[in-house]
């Protein structure tokens, strides 16, 4: 078990444990790079040593990686950190579907739909990809608080091939198709046989077989039909029923072609919920489904045979489910006898299931529907039954039709998002209806094909390399990068254009805004250039002009810059403001005129000359004409331009001179 609190990757913290399977454990981690939740599938320690399981979990990892859509568990990433092996997945909020069953007993008709389509879309992109993911089961499937469904734990899809898959089949018994079952060819339809099982479920609240240990539910998938869901919930609709029975047919020639078709009928059932359109193939040979031995013990290894708890789910509490099947109980006999009295009894239990489903089908009219079919062919040889001809080309399409005597008539053409040029969209009558020979069917022609919009991937904060592989892997095969200045570490993509989740086709250019790292600009020197020299110098260095303000100088020239902030040489972010000063050149002061304080009082004439901005002084004098303490005189005189803070003297009458007084012209004081 991995503490919490430990970190992976130098990126991934691990924050508490969330579920367990077989293999792995699940946790809820914490990406610091990008700051959100994740969940982290690690490893046990007892398989870490096991290059069997390593190399299981790695293609596990690469399996899923490519897989990038809303209804998929998206993974983020794989590593090994410390012995430690993990895989960093989306974290959804949520319970199971099948918590969400048992909490429900069983869901409406229109529950069931709209989850199974949301599935459906999922399962089909890892089919787009070449994946089968093998294990489709309520279990699997996460319903998120917002009520987003997703599929999650493609940990036994495999690159589907055209060889036949001899390993043995892995799927959840309950759901297992027959072909997994037997251990046969396992593509795509076998995805929709457990989708089927999957919905029968949702509509009925239960599955379809049940027995007392996962070899008789095995051979039940093999030998049984499936009971109609309407014996168990009477009102159920007809079209929803008619999807879940063209699913978990036996045959997979019988089901879905893929589920694309299936997501048509799907919502075809939501606008005409008793519609007769889902068209189930007749069956070409008898029912009875012979087991070899070789079959029967392939499916016992696989499966085992002594299990009788009726439950076989490996199931996490939180909804993601590691892919390990349990190893089956070992028996405690192992004589020869007792594995002849086993299959014995197996052989003797198989006879009793196929004796009642002769009875049923018989009662139910079953048997009796390939006899009907031969009696209206031989009751109304003229009419013949309508091929499907969607997605062939317009040639194949009338060479069908022409063999069964019917005609064509190419009604219109139009754009598709789905066929190329020539092919066929759909058509008038819809295929297994019977029709009179020589009538027309209607034939719409693809015209030219027009490529599914898609979503713009969400690729901020991702460093350049990933961001191009996750926008690639959704299709996009126009992807250029663009480098500019930020915050963000050098490499971080900042975001695209178009924006993330914008829908656009697959051949639109995705420009991705790349981080060069913070740019620093060194600032230019501007002292003693002209006012308009020092504004286009900033400029072009890829600064802002900031305010510019006067001052006097004696030694920089009229309109030249003084002095800059910040100063030249500093290193600054792009859009910083510089401010400058300019020179108003030399202060030169103005000359003050000395006022007329002649014949003033001494002290009218120190206010005079104080509120001029000039300093008095005073001497004392006689005068026989002018009265005592009256100005007689200053020096400078009246009207003299002097400069501010000037000293001017004052001679200040003490009237007449009389024998004995002081000599004239002797300073008193102020």
């Amino acid at each position: 078990m991995v503490k919490d609190g430990i970190f992976l990757g130098k990126r991934y913290e691990v924050i508490s444990k969330i579920g367990a399977g077989g293999m792995a454990d699940v946790y809820k981690g914490k990406d610091h790079k990008l700051n959100r939740y994740v969940a982290i599938k690690v490893l046990k320690k007892e398989f870490k040593e096991d290059e069997v399981f390593v190399r299981k979990f790695r293609s596990e990892a690469q399996a899923a990686a490519g897989l990038l859509h809303p209804n998929i568990v998206n993974v983020y990433d794989v590593g090994e950190d410390r012995g430690l092996y993990y895989m960093v997945m989306e974290l959804v909020e949520g319970i199971t579907l099948k918590e969400y069953i048992e909490k429900k007993k069983r869901l409406s008709p229109k529950e069931v739909i709209s989850i199974a389509i949301q599935m459906c879309n999922g399962i089909e992109a890892a089919h787009n990809h070449h994946i089968v993911h093998r294990d489709i089961k309520p279990q699997n499937i996460i319903i998120s608080r917002d009520g987003k469904v997703k599929v999650t734990d493609f940990g036994i899809a495999r690159m589907a091939s055209s060889n036949t898959i001899n390993t043995a089949a892995m799927g959840s018994v309950h759901y297992t198709s027959p072909e997994q079952a037997r251990g046969g060819y396992v593509d795509a339809k076998s995805d929709i046989y457990s989708l089927g099982i999957t919905m029968y479920e949702m509509a009925t609240g239960q599955v379809p077989f049940n027995g007392n240990s996962t070899v008789e539910v095995a051979i039940k998938h093999l030998q049984e039909e499936i009971t109609p869901p309407s014996r168990l919930v009477p009102k159920i609709p007809r079209s929803l029923e008619q999807i879940i029975l063209k699913c978990t047919q036996k045959s997979s020639e019988r089901r879905y072609e893929n589920v694309g078709e299936l997501i048509q009928d799907l919502k075809h059932a939501l606008v005409d919920p008793q519609g007769d359109f889902v068209v189930i193939e007749p069956q070409q040979n008898g029912g009875t489904i012979i087991i070899t031995e070789d079959e029967l013990d392939n499916i016992r290894d696989t499966y085992g045979d002594d299990d009788d708890s009726g439950d076989y789910d490996d199931e996490d509490d939180d909804g993601y489910e590691d892919d390990d099947d349990e190893d089956p109980d070992e028996g405690d006999v192992n004589s020869g006898m007792s594995k002849v009295i086993k299959i014995f009894t197996i052989v003797a239990a198989i006879i009793v299931l196929l004796v009642l489903a002769l009875v049923v089908g018989r009662v139910a009219g079953i048997f009796q529907t390939s006899q009907k079919v031969v009696q209206d062919q031989d009751e109304d040889e003229e009419e013949a039954k309508v091929p499907s001809v969607t997605g062939k080309t317009k040639e194949e399409a009338i060479e069908l039709l022409k063999e069964r005597g019917l005609g064509y008539k190419i009604a219109a053409e139009e754009e598709s998002e789905k066929y190329e040029a020539g092919y066929v969209i759909r058509q008038g009558t819809e295929a297994g209806t019977k029709v009179k020979k020589h009538t027309q069917i209607e034939l719409v022609i693809s015209s030219r094909l027009v490529e599914e919009e898609i979503a713009v991937p969400d690729v901020f904060g991702m460093d350049e390399n990933k961001a191009q592989r996750e926008l690639e892997r959704a299709g996009f095969r126009n992807v250029v990068s663009e480098a500019v200045y930020s915050e963000y570490e050098q490499g971080t993509v900042l975001g695209t254009s178009p924006t993330a989740r914008t829908k656009v086709s697959k051949d639109t250019q995705i420009k991705m805004r790349v981080s060069k790292g913070e740019q620093k600009i060194s600032v230019p020197n501007v002292k003693g250039r002209t006012e308009n020299d020092a504004k286009s110098v900033i400029k072009n260095a890829g600064l802002v002009m900031g305010s510019v303000t006067t001052d006097y100088s004696d030694s920089v020239a009229e309109g030249l810059v003084i002095s800059q902030t910040p100063d030249s040489g500093q290193k600054v972010s792009p859009d910083t403001s510089v401010s400058i000063v300019v020179s108003l050149g030399k202060k030169v002061e103005q000359n003050i005129p000395v006022p007329n304080v002649i014949g003033a009082s001494e002290s009218s004439a120190r206010k005079m000359l104080t509120d001029a901005g000039l300093a008095p002084d005073v001497t004392i004098d006689y005068s026989d004409s002018v009265p005592a303490g009256c100005v007689i005189s200053c020096n400078p005189g009246v009207g003299s331009s002097v400069a501010p803070g000037s000293r001017v003297t004052l001679v200040v009458s003490i009237g007449p001179e009389q024998s004995g007084e002081p000599d004239a012209g002797t300073q008193t004081g102020e």
